[in-house]
């Protein structure tokens, strides 16, 4: 599928070493077929000493190297890269977007007309190859750009393809989400203490149960509830802790938490556009 095609990445922070270590590491492209670049000149130079990637001294020579171009810059930036980006797509490469709130409709505004245009909502497992990313296409992508779109965010874990609708609900939900998971984890452990675990052992069992039971649910398929009714005896000490829960709405406490914060990508992105 990529043979015969390059990628560059404009900006070589987290989430684009991420990327690229995971495209390496499922083979997708070699090293020698990688460019990055960045305003920081040691983030590249990093990445080239860690994989053998080529740096590139400008937005505009990674452009025209690269058949595929990977926005990896902050919302605030993005305008001034697109900018200097425009003058530099007349091979019509693919253009991926990973800033976070910035619609295609701003992203196709700014580029030359026929541009093909990707947006992505990451999330920070990514790091570890774990994330979930959700994307949507322009309306100058093919079924090939999309389907190589894909592949590229299923190298550092799980792709889904959504309408540009949904993409504030996936912000709020699978983009917020590690941070609602962490508070849980953190509480968790704290609960550990409490009870009178040392708080080594109370992190290792939190972690490992948390991990575990996402691993058991992908393996399984089963809906949640099912495999919660697995776990929950009659009158046994699961039901009491989940009854301590219920009392407290922590069900519908996070459902108001991945609302607000999908309202607050929405108004995040019209300031932006």
């Amino acid at each position: 599928m990529f043979r015969d095609h390059t990628i560059g990445f404009i900006g070589a922070g987290n989430m684009g070493e991420a990327l690229i270590r995971g495209l390496i590491a499922a083979s997708l492209f070699t090293a020698e077929r990688i460019f990055a670049y960045d305003v920081i000149p040691h983030r590249t130079e990093y990445l080239t000493r860690e994989f053998g990637i080529k740096q590139c001294g400008s937005i505009g020579e990674l452009a025209e190297t690269s058949s595929i171009i990977v926005l990896a810059v902050k919302p605030q930036v993005i305008s001034e890269v697109l900018s200097t980006l425009r003058g530099h797509l007349a091979h019509k490469p693919l253009v991926i977007s990973i800033a976070a709130g910035i619609a295609l409709s701003t992203l196709e505004s700014r580029l030359p007309d026929g541009a093909s245009i990707v947006r992505v909502m990451p999330n920070t497992p990514a790091l570890v190859q774990r994330g979930a990313s959700a994307l949507s296409c322009g309306k100058a992508v093919s079924a090939t750009q999309m389907e190589m779109s894909l592949a590229l965010f299923g190298s550092v874990g799980k792709a889904v393809a959504v309408e540009e609708k949904m993409m504030d609900a996936v912000t709020g939900l699978s983009g917020s989400g590690p941070a609602y998971v962490l508070l849980v984890i953190e509480a968790l452990v704290d609960a550990g203490v409490f009870m009178g675990l040392p708080r080594q052992i109370a992190t290792e069992l939190v972690v490992q149960t948390v991990a575990g039971t996402s691993l058991m649910l992908e393996k399984t398929g089963k809906h949640p509830a099912e495999m919660k009714d697995m776990i929950t005896s009659p009158g046994g000490t699961t039901i009491h802790g989940i009854q301590v829960l219920e009392s407290y709405s922590v069900r519908g406490a996070f459902m108001e938490c991945v609302e607000a914060a999908t309202q607050r990508s929405a108004e995040l992105g019209r300031i932006q556009a």
